[in-house]
């Protein structure tokens, strides 16, 4: 039985080995990224994970109903000879068709391009694309179907590698989390983002206070992060008063609006933090996002520091000084 990347490369490498055409892909559309899964390439140098503009490619115009989905001179279409990509690369043929979600959505695309034009009645099989890309959509649509299963059982899975103190995943927990959306996202191009969070007043309230007030603290950040995310997302405490969130099949814009009911909400519920957030790409992974959502929390930090806001007596500190 094929999974959705093995489908993929065998319907490639006939799809190619029928009709020619020095380069056939499987895509994946996510905003304006086009985005390369699998590809099957004699020429072009595109290899998965590479990552092109959907709207200045043929294939954005092919959905939209301005171009056929094989043209096997390009440049008798208009709106495949006014494409930038076909000033990037050459591009004589053409074949594109659209993957289809469950729900009727565009997922990406199965399509080929030649730097030469093809005789049209040598093509006349191609039809036979149609139906091979209905079939990998089915294929995918059932795995996808299963994702939000396997992450349910992962986390029941996983509940061993919980912090005791907040009932958040701990930095174990994580780590094999971050691994495996990896290897979704690395798969079906899916979207993430990481935000990273750093407590302001932990050392202030333990010193000031004892441990049982900063353990409060804790919890009471926890439980700000928890309601800020959705149910889908994954929150860990990662360190002392270190805290990350995934948020999974998360674009930027997502990312924000998550960033911004925390901020809300910390401020409601009294906790001082920095917050730093970073959205996975083909060349930065997940792994790498980290790093990079760490960096933007610690500029957060320093800025605060440096306006007053940071290394301060903690909230609970401040009254009781009061």
């Amino acid at each position: 039985m094929y999974d959705f990347e093995s489908a993929s490369l065998r319907a490639l490498k006939f799809l190619h080995e029928s009709f020619g055409f020095d380069l056939w892909m499987i895509t994946r559309v996510e905003n304006d990224n086009w985005i390369v899964l699998c590809s099957e390439d004699h020429g072009y140098g595109v290899r998965p994970g590479a990552v092109f503009k959907w709207s200045d490619s043929f294939c954005s115009r092919m959905v939209q109903g301005l171009g056929p989905c094989i043209a096997p001179d390009s440049s008798l279409v208009p709106a495949y000879l006014d494409a930038p990509i076909g000033r990037q690369v050459p591009i004589g043929a053409y074949v594109g068709v659209p993957l289809k979600k469950a729900d009727g959505t565009l997922f990406g695309t199965l399509c080929a391009i030649h730097p030469e034009k093809k005789n049209g009645e040598r093509l006349e099989g191609l039809a036979v694309v149609h139906v091979i890309a209905d079939m990998l959509s089915c294929v995918l649509n059932a795995e996808l179907q299963l994702l939000d299963a396997q992450r349910a059982t992962e986390r029941a899975l996983i509940e061993a590698t919980s912090d005791s103190l907040t009932g958040l995943f701990n930095r174990r927990g994580w780590l094999q989390f971050l691994e495996k959306e990896e290897t979704r996202c690395r798969r079906y191009g899916l979207a993430a983002c990481v935000i990273s969070i750093d407590l302001d007043d932990l050392k202030s309230t333990n010193d000031s206070l004892g441990h049982a007030r900063g353990d409060q603290l804790l919890r009471r950040a926890a439980l700000s992060i928890s309601g800020s995310v959705r149910s889908s997302d994954i929150v860990a405490r990662t360190g002392g008063d270190e805290f990350m969130i995934l948020g999974v099949e998360c674009d930027g814009d997502q990312a924000q609006s998550i960033v911004s009911r925390l901020e809300k909400s910390f401020i409601s519920n009294d906790v001082g933090a920095s917050i730093g957030w970073q959205e996975r790409t083909s060349e930065i992974g997940l792994h790498a996002a980290c790093e990079l959502a760490d960096q933007q929390m610690y500029l957060q930090k320093a800025v605060r520091k440096n306006a007053g806001n940071t290394e301060r007596p903690g909230p609970d500190a401040r009254r009781a000084r009061a």
